[in-house]
């Protein structure tokens, strides 16, 4: 007697979303200081039909959010997690900008490891 193969979990999410009906999710990668660039994709995707997820946090840029050292590099942590689950969740992503660092290097094998 065979049994049923049981699916891995990206694969039984893919498979939900996809019964469900949800459009295709595109998560950008690359450096934020392409955020420029990323937002033109970010428009042309969504006019396209596509869910697009994006780094939210610029933190080249000043803000209140990361101005204590401390705080800041608990939150590039946290984002960095963050980032990780959005590329779990999409069906694809697009690499924006002509500089790839180490971060975005991770991500896309973090992205290539879960096919």
């Amino acid at each position: 007697m065979s049994y049923p193969q049981l699916l891995t979990p990206e694969e039984a999410l893919g498979q939900g979303m996809l019964r469900l009906g949800i459009p295709e999710i595109v998560v950008i990668c690359g450096s934020t200081r392409f955020m420029d660039e990323m937002a033109a994709a970010d428009r042309e995707l969504t006019w396209q039909g596509a869910i697009v997820v994006k780094p939210g946090c610029d933190m080249k840029t000043p803000d209140p959010l990361w101005a204590d050292p401390a705080d800041a590099e608990a939150g590039k942590v946290r984002l960095d997690g963050l980032h990780r689950a959005k590329i779990r969740l999409a069906w694809r992503v697009l690499v924006v900008g002509d500089y790839i660092g180490d971060s975005t290097r991770r991500e896309m094998r973090w992205a290539h490891m879960r096919g």
